[in-house]
């Protein structure tokens, strides 16, 4: 089984990160972490995949698919006649420069270590597991991929070690924090709700599947069924295979989501490195809402490019060829060291917005008058607060109700991110 023993690549982890606030503390919390995962493909372009919450490394199929044009392993009984030296194809159209993907369980979920304590688990450190597992495989410079929670470690690391980033792909990214809170409408109240009140893998498939993808895309007919129906019938058996997550994975990886934050000098330092971006999203993710990807993508000007797509949290899964497409367009456009201002899909003056919006910017450069602004400014600060009650409640209900049934955590599938 491959496995990076974090504690082992923490020395040399440490003499390059926080090298000042770093401690034998540090080491002395890895010891005994192990992370899981698997290399796809071969061939000099490295891409590291990072999953999201509660997710496994089999998460990134369709993408592993697209970017190496093989589903095996490479620890694949069937992969080692393989020459490791050589090239495959790859899926992006490479020819004789193929690419070899990374994908890994993060901490507290799958085959990876699980902490008990809640401490130990913040994008940051999760960040370094990332950077230790390049460390073992020798990798100096990689693509650096992530989604959801996953996009927050990537961006940490990013800011890190911005030297090793080739590029950065963020899917269904948001801020951390209250913006990891959902849209407050009727529909997802009632995914909370029964999220909450899930404790079978039946249940838990059915509420995975509305929060995952859109009503449109589980409504289309293939063959003669639904793909409701078809994915409903693969959840629950990932669900069942899959196992339990720990209560100490699940509250670990939430606490690394609603604790993440990237501040203005680590922003800058992703910017001030000059790798190009590409932020990714499902318009309609009910989890991690466009609008902050938005805002996000402004922050990283003139190196990011938003692509927009028709499709909910799991976008690399319901628009896959679009996702796939919009990966290998980054490496491509990395590879040509392509200008940034060409990259970017943004207007020129995007960049001097202020972070309270493009709605309210644009409204304002185009000369509406100050009331209008004012009056976006506090419908959006109320919806925020709103939507931080609600996120509080949801919270403090769900802790309760975990304390009650603390011999029975809930399950979690593999493709959950």
């Amino acid at each position: 089984m491959p496995f990076c023993e974090v504690a082992k690549q923490q020395t040399s982890l440490d003499d390059t990160v926080d090298a000042a606030s770093s401690s034998s503390s540090s080491s002395n919390n890895n010891k005994g972490i192990k992370i899981f995962y698997k290399t796809y493909g071969h061939g000099p372009t490295k891409v590291l995949l990072i999953i999201g919450l509660a997710g496994t490394h089999d998460s990134w199929g369709p993408q592993i698919k697209g970017l190496t044009g093989t589903e095996r392993s490479n620890d694949d009984d069937r992969m080692r006649a393989i020459d490791p030296n050589s090239s495959d194809s790859g899926g992006c159209g490479y020819g004789g420069n193929g690419i070899q993907v990374c994908a890994f369980d993060n901490r507290g979920m799958g085959r990876s270590s699980v902490p008990t304590k809640k401490s130990e688990y913040t994008t940051k450190i999760m960040a370094k597991d990332a950077i230790a597992l390049m460390d073992h495989l020798g990798w100096r410079k990689a693509h650096i991929f992530g989604h959801s929670m996953g996009a927050m470690i990537a961006c940490k690391l990013a800011a890190m070690v911005p030297d090793r980033v080739l590029s950065l792909a963020l899917l269904n990214v948001t801020g951390g924090g209250f913006e990891c809170l959902p849209k407050l409408d009727s529909r997802t109240i009632s995914v909370a709700i029964r999220f909450l009140k899930a404790k079978t893998p039946e249940q838990r498939a059915a509420v995975d599947l509305d929060t995952h993808y859109t009503k449109e895309y589980l409504d289309e007919h293939v063959g003669s069924s639904t793909r409701r129906a078809i994915l409903y019938q693969e959840y629950v058996k990932g669900i069942s295979s899959t196992g339990m997550q720990s209560s100490y994975g699940f509250d670990g990886q939430v606490n690394a989501c609603w604790t993440h934050k990237m501040t203005r000098t680590e922003i800058e330092l992703i910017r001030s490195a000059g790798f190009l971006v590409s932020v990714i999203h499902g318009r309609h993710d009910i989890i991690a809402q466009i609008y902050y990807a938005r805002r996000l993508a402004k922050k990283l000007q003139p190196f990011a490019r938003l692509v927009d797509l028709h499709g909910g949290h799991l976008v690399s899964h319901e628009r896959t060829e679009e996702v796939n497409q919009a990966l290998c367009d980054l490496i491509s456009a990395s590879d040509k060291k392509m200008n940034p201002h060409v990259w970017t899909n943004f207007p020129k003056e995007s960049s001097r917005w202020s972070e309270k919006g493009s709605l309210l910017g644009k409204t304002c450069v185009e000369g509406k008058t100050d009331d209008i602004c004012s009056t976006v400014c506090v419908i959006e600060k109320l919806h925020l607060s709103i939507s931080y009650v609600f996120g509080l409640f949801v919270f403090m209900f769900e802790y309760i109700q975990r304390a009650i049934r603390s011999r029975h955590p809930a399950r979690v599938g593999s493709s959950l991110t």
